[in-house]
């Protein structure tokens, strides 16, 4: 049986992923690294918790001596990274959380790998030829994007935000470990995630949210900030497809080609909470929707083209943005 490590596995998109493998594959091991801050809750790991194959381990990527007991402990072969500071809107009031979790926790784990995969630069370890390292990245690396056009794999990256400058600084160093020492790495890079399990301070589930509690909506700016909106469970088997059969040193990008902004999100969530659970005094939700002060720095439009994923790896979006949200505030009605 082959282990596994995930970084951030009780995270939004960390938790489906560790769920999805285990439920695909028999014969792997997760080994699932979560320091549960803010983002990650083992609530999401419910369905597990009678699951040998799954071994939770509370720490910080940042901790080096765990990490290396890790990989000596359970013979990690490959390494799914999802571990990061996320909230755009933390990272302009604590960037250094950032830096510290996004590019040297990035780097820890990364190096250590490389120590137990590798004897020398290009140098693989007897029977650790094809031990791989997979990191999960942002399309707001690529910085913003005008009225037209999509970020691609060649796009320079642009990031700003703390959060993106980090999670960009992050990229180049996984890059310069394929360039310096010949490791299998790959990387992917992905569009707005949305779906169960999200985090209760992103977009979607703040519109839930206090929609349900009959409080102001809150859109930062004019609410046309555009953004290609990624059902979860689409982007997991992508993230499995680039694991397996992903080309080393390779960046992908994963996007749902489901543009919208953030007032027509805002607008279809309230919608659907009409159809679902109507507000007591007989108005629409959308009459809650309030614009607030934007936020510093906040990019305009990005939009990914996933045509590389698309043909190389035979990757394909199961759902629309219709046909996801309807799923995602079922989900969270229910919960």
């Amino acid at each position: 049986m082959k282990s596994i490590l995930v970084t951030g596995g009780a995270g939004f998109i960390g938790s489906n992923f560790v769920n999805y493998i285990l439920d695909q594959d028999d014969d792997t091991q997760v080994v699932n690294l979560d320091a549960l801050t803010y983002a990650g809750e083992l609530n999401n790991l419910s369905e597990l918790k009678k699951n040998q194959r799954h071994i939770f381990v509370k720490g910080d990527i940042l901790d080096r001596p765990l990490v290396e007991r890790l990989f000596n402990e359970y013979g990690v072969s490959g390494v799914i990274h999802f571990a990061a500071e996320s909230h755009v809107d933390n990272s302009i009031s604590g960037p250094e959380a950032f830096i510290r979790t996004n590019v040297l926790g990035t780097f820890t784990v990364l190096d250590v790998a490389r120590r137990s995969w590798m004897d020398a630069p290009f140098q693989f370890k007897g029977g650790k030829e094809k031990n791989r390292f997979l990191h999960i990245s942002t399309d707001e690396v690529y910085g913003s994007l005008g009225e037209t056009g999509f970020f691609t794999e060649e796009t320079p990256h642009a990031p700003n935000s703390p959060y993106s400058a980090s999670k960009a600084g992050s990229d180049m160093i996984v890059r310069s470990y394929f360039h310096t020492y010949g490791m299998n790495v790959v990387t992917t890079n992905c569009s707005n995630n949305y779906g169960p399990k999200q985090n209760d301070e992103k977009l979607i589930p703040t519109i839930i949210r206090t929609a349900l509690a009959e409080k102001p909506i809150p859109i930062y700016g004019d609410g046309k900030n555009v953004r290609d909106w990624l059902y979860v469970m689409d982007h997991v088997r992508g993230i499995d497809l680039a694991f397996r059969n992903g080309r080393a040193g390779q960046t992908y990008n994963i996007g749902g080609r489901n543009e919208r902004n953030n007032n027509q999100i805002a607008a279809t969530v309230c919608r659907i909470l009409d159809q679902l659970r109507p507000r007591k005094n007989g108005r629409t939700y959308g009459e809650l929707i309030t614009h607030v002060q934007d936020r510093a720095g906040h990019d305009r439009r990005y939009a990914i083209d996933a045509t590389k994923m698309e043909t190389e790896l035979k990757w394909r979006a199961n759902e629309n943005f219709d046909s996801g949200i309807q799923k995602t505030v079922a989900w969270y009605l229910d919960r």
